[in-house]
């Protein structure tokens, strides 16, 4: 578990890690590789520990679970901080890197990509094709009945809100009178 959860975070930053090994460091790059070192190390840490108490011969399976659990209480502060930074940074982050994208050239490109083009042709005689033989055009006697259930279904719910009201208007009605 320590180990999956140091991977985790590990892995986490990797797609990171790599796109800022193309271009130049910003500052919040910089500030999310500091608490992802930091962090790692703590886990590391976090991770020799509980491996120790997991190797106890001398404690219980439910003893060691919960000195293990009260190692991982003693770490939460240091995670959420470090969630928080990369949170806060992140935004940043994206900004910088959606800044320098083109979306009017990417969907151009698409645009004129012929699988895109002939999708396009072929998608109004599909909807066609979906609503002509859909299960809602098709005359098939137990879909009916199905339908009617389920609309008798509603009306008996509907019906059973305003007998619900109704009697309850009737109830106060007669509780302010014998008032």
């Amino acid at each position: 578990m320590i180990r999956a959860l140091s991977l985790s975070a590990a892995l986490a930053l990797l797609p990171l890690s790599a796109a800022l090994a193309e271009e130049p460091q910003t500052a919040s790059e910089a500030a999310i590789e500091a608490a992802a070192e930091a962090f790692e190390a703590r886990m590391e840490a976090f991770g020799e520990r509980a491996e120790a108490i997991s190797e106890d011969e001398n404690l219980t399976e439910t003893q060691r679970e919960m000195q293990i659990a009260a190692i991982w209480t003693e770490y939460q502060p240091e995670i959420a901080a470090f969630t928080t930074e990369v949170s806060r940074h992140a935004g940043q982050i994206a900004r910088e890197a959606l800044a320098n994208i083109d979306v009017e050239a990417l969907v151009a490109d698409a645009m004129n990509d012929p699988e895109v083009q002939e999708a396009l042709r072929t998608a109004p005689v599909l909807a066609q094709g979906m609503v002509t033989n859909g299960a809602w055009a098709a005359n098939d006697p137990e879909q009916m009945v199905t339908y009617g259930l389920i609309a008798q279904y509603a009306l008996d719910q509907a019906t059973e809100v305003v007998v619900s009201e109704d009697a309850e208007t009737v109830e106060a009605e007669d509780e302010s009178a014998e008032d």
